[in-house]
């Protein structure tokens, strides 16, 4: 396994950079404390790339794929245009109540849309077009994900993927062959990179986002 970025230096680029919104301290915080997993919250560094992406695009529309405890939604809502809707979906039903009550808290509550159900099912029922969408779900999924949201992104749109790097595994042919989550990783980068269709760059911010831009 390869450190994408050393603690030393996220923490350094963490404090030189803006601070983190109360509420999300408040999520950051409690997910640590509480939830199973919290390393997958995107946290301080990686919510304010979303946050600048967000703020530089100014979608109308976000949809987001994995919403886990709230924390890339909310930092993703910061851009979104007035007016404008972000919608994240997640399949976990334990977690509703707690992000729920986050989102509530939110300056952009009444702009953000919770759905809980299986992501593929749901996407297929949306109508409409989204200038970003954020895919940070099941990993084995992403090329799926990919491909239902592809036409529901206009041209000059935004897709963001995370964990893209998985923490420098995709970068080891061995553990390319060996394990199933990085192969299936390695193989949907390969499909990107191939995508005529796209402008893409994978940038190492924490664990991998590549930024992908419609023609």
């Amino acid at each position: 396994m390869t450190e994408i970025t050393s603690p030393v230096i996220e923490e350094y680029i963490s404090t030189y950079s803006s601070v983190e919104p109360e509420l999300l301290k408040q999520v950051n915080r409690d997910t640590h404390a509480e939830v199973l997993m919290p390393r997958m919250l995107s946290g301080h560094f990686q919510g304010r790339v979303l946050a600048m992406l967000a703020q530089m695009i100014r979608p109308k529309r976000i949809l987001e794929i994995g919403t886990f405890t709230g924390y890339s939604a909310l930092s993703l809502v910061e851009g979104l245009a007035q007016g404008g809707e972000l919608i994240t979906i997640d399949i976990n039903e334990e977690l509703e109540d707690r992000v729920r009550a986050y989102f509530r808290k939110s300056e952009r509550a009444e702009a953000i849309t919770y759905l809980i159900g299986d992501a593929i099912k749901v996407i297929e029922s949306m109508q409409g077009l989204f200038d970003l969408v954020f895919i940070d779900a099941d990993k084995h999924n992403n090329l799926n994900y990919y491909n239902l949201i592809f036409d529901k992104v206009p041209s000059g749109g935004f897709i963001l993927v995370d964990n893209t790097l998985w923490n420098g595994k995709v970068a080891d042919p061995d553990l390319v062959v060996k394990d199933k989550d990085t192969r299936n990783l390695h193989e949907f980068n390969i499909f990107i990179s191939s995508d005529t269709r796209v402008e893409k760059i994978i940038l190492p911010v924490r664990d991998g986002i590549t930024i992908i831009r419609k023609k």
